[in-house]
């Protein structure tokens, strides 16, 4: 059984401001749990339901809490997730320290991401694509948001974030190529990418920043062929990197 002592703790991280003063998050659902718990990430809680125990139950025993066993409406009843028959965890958040693109690395630098659906897919789809490093404006959601641990499917456990002022960034990497996506500029089918550099999307609606476009060395574009105004964040990030990795 949860004790209200954990429910009200559960309800709490739902939201930054506690997230941020505690320093821990919610991770929710079997895969994410499962990833976390072999990651680098220090965990606080556990919550289990009896299916999820039986099946990961040599893992479960090497973690360093006591791990409470708990039914499915429990978990429903306390967590984000509308269904959640494995498992819910309260992880350490990790510093917010500088990264930067090693010798032939790329990141990827995110301008005013304000959906977590979005960043959450992004995170993925750049574990997918081998980028481990992204750097957030300021003004993007919150990567320890529930809806962006969810959507990320464990892969927040693989890419590491960092928030930062852009403008005072781009000038710390000032000589490096920054690619930034508009919709004019080079295409990016066949587009000859630098060993190494930073790849800038921008926000789901306005694009990325008039204050910070003069810190991108070349525009690129993904090529349109019928009337959609615009492409979803995670889906330009997608095609853009698909087309960095061929």
């Amino acid at each position: 059984m949860i004790s209200q002592k954990w429910q009200k703790q559960i309800r709490l991280l739902q939201q930054k401001k506690h997230r941020q003063e505690q320093g821990v998050f919610l991770v929710e659902g079997a895969k994410s749990v499962r990833e976390l718990m072999t990651s680098g990430f220090g965990i606080q809680a556990l919550f289990v339901t009896d299916h999820f125990y039986k099946e990961n139950q040599n893992l479960l025993r090497e973690q360093p809490v006591v791990v409470e066993r708990v039914t499915e409406e429990e978990l429903g009843k306390v967590g984000t997730l509308q269904t959640n028959n494995a498992a819910l965890a309260i992880a350490e958040t990790k510093e917010n320290r500088p990264l930067f693109a090693g010798k032939e690395e790329y990141c990827l630098i995110l301008d005013d991401i304000r959906d977590p659906g979005n960043l959450g897919t992004i995170i993925r789809i750049a574990d997918w694509y081998g980028i481990k490093k992204i750097i957030c404006s300021e003004s993007c959601v919150d990567v320890y948001n529930p809806k962006v641990i969810s959507a990320s499917m464990g892969s927040f456990t693989r890419v590491e974030t960092y928030y930062a002022a852009l403008a005072d960034y781009f000038r710390d990497i000032a000589g490096a190529p920054v690619y930034g996506t508009f919709l004019g500029g080079s295409s990016v089918h066949g587009f000859a990418f630098a060993p190494g550099g930073y790849i800038v999307i921008g926000n789901e609606a306005n694009g990325i920043r008039p204050e910070n476009e003069g810190f991108i060395t070349q525009k690129i574009t993904i090529p349109r062929f019928g009337e959609a105004e615009s492409l979803n964040a995670g889906i330009a990030t997608a095609i853009v990197l698909d087309n960095l990795r061929r």
